[in-house]
């Protein structure tokens, strides 16, 4: 079985490639799909494909409808969710996708730092593993489809 590992969340580190690589030395049997983290991009898709707005509002609310086609599918698609909150950045974004795939009863995996516990204390109930390195991840994952372990 190939399982499906959508990650979602904070787009300005290299978390997602850490956590795909580290995966493929492994060899584990995972595809792994994101949304779109090119923010520049991910902001002006609508307008871009739809027609350019004056109002800021509906600049944004094109750019997060289409955004959402993908989002939705990844997250409907997937065996285990992955949602990364980083420092630097409120991920609005992340806490939907989140809440999304708790509704969709869809494990989910948290990474955080600790000092965010209390702001997603409700996330994190939702969530089967909160975690804080992208190391973390590829070891559940490694359990989860291997029964195996490593140490870090």
């Amino acid at each position: 079985m190939v399982w499906n590992v959508y990650l979602s969340g904070e787009i300005h580190t290299n978390w997602r490639s850490v956590v795909t690589e580290l995966a493929s030395q492994k060899q584990l049997p995972v595809e792994f799909f994101a949304p779109v983290t090119n923010h520049e991009l991910s902001d002006d898709c609508g307008a871009i494909v739809l027609g350019k707005e004056e109002s800021k509002f509906w600049h944004d609310h094109k750019g997060a409808k289409l955004n959402a086609i993908r989002n939705k599918t990844g997250i409907e698609k997937a065996d285990i969710v992955v949602v990364r909150f980083g420092e630097k950045y409120k991920q609005w974004s992340a806490a939907f996708d989140a809440g999304y795939a708790a509704a969709l009863s869809k494990p989910i995996i948290v990474m955080r730092l600790n000092e965010h516990q209390h702001a997603l204390k409700e996330i994190d109930a939702a969530a089967l593993a909160t975690v804080q390195t992208p190391e973390q991840i590829v070891q559940i994952l490694q359990y989860v489809i291997n029964g195996t372990t490593y140490p870090e």
